[in-house]
């Protein structure tokens, strides 16, 4: 059944001027997205372990162990790209003491979150993924979980990244993707009744919810990550699906 709705998108370009389900300019885009988790900062990480029913704390546990994997040997800070309330950056500087590791992100209320947990022991970045004010191939790896989406420019961030990392170093990017077939039906019964309810009920603002369940909805493929990562000057090395395939890894190493 139809639910007239905008199709699951192709390409990373074709968010440019979405918010959900909504056509938009590009700057409201990213005025909305940054309102929105500045307002929901305070109350994201419980937020983040009701909807999964903690599952997303397994999935990240697998992205720290192969961003410290693709660091090994190599020098130079990690970037925590879309880093949040710090949870990634915490974790990987816990295993690595003495490793600049750097949170970078657009929202200033979801930094401040950051700096309490981390305080002086991680490094933040207040800007745009699109624009980081970092030299040429000076990152040893990014981590990016579940902030591609959104982005004002998605592929530009992909490119950004593919700009700031060192010769070798690898992007490890864990994105909602489309999941299989058999469970789709059950997710999205979830995705759109529970989600929602739970951003009223605990965030107090069901809109950012709708828009964030939209935007997993929207969001290319996996496969069609991986073509846009090939396009900004990665070479895929690794996937992994999680959940019969609502999120998925992908490790990239620049070319």
């Amino acid at each position: 059944m139809s639910t007239g709705k905008p199709a699951r998108a192709a390409r990373l370009d074709e968010l440019r001027e979405t918010f959900g389900d909504r056509q938009v300019a590009e700057g409201e885009r990213k005025r909305e997205v940054n309102d929105l988790f500045d307002r929901i900062a305070p109350r994201y990480d419980l937020m983040n372990d009701l909807m999964s029913f903690g599952t997303h704390r397994m999935w990240k546990a697998v992205t720290v162990r192969e961003a410290l994997r693709q660091l090994d040997g190599k020098t130079g800070p990690l970037v925590d790209l879309a880093g949040g309330t710090g949870d990634l950056a915490l974790a990987i500087k816990e295993r690595e003491p003495t490793r600049q590791v750097i949170v970078a992100d657009a929202s200033a209320g979801m930094l401040e979150q950051a700096r309490q947990r981390g305080g002086d022991g991680l490094n933040y970045l207040h800007a745009d993924a699109e624009a980081l004010p970092l030299e040429d191939g000076t990152a040893a790896a990014i981590t990016l979980a579940f902030g591609l989406r959104n982005m004002t420019d998605p592929a530009g961030a992909l490119r950004e990244c593919a700009r700031i990392l060192a010769p070798g170093g690898s992007l490890v990017l864990l994105e909602f993707s489309r999941p299989a077939a058999w469970f789709a039906p059950f997710y999205g019964l979830h995705s759109r009744w529970v989600i929602p309810a739970l951003g009223a009920l605990v965030a107090r603002d069901k809109g950012a919810y709708t828009y964030l369940v939209d935007s997993i909805r929207r969001f290319p493929a996996a496969g069609d990550i991986t073509r846009e990562l090939e396009g900004a000057g990665f070479h895929v090395t690794r996937t992994r699906p999680f959940m019969f395939g609502v999120a998925m890894l992908h490790v990239a190493e620049v070319t």
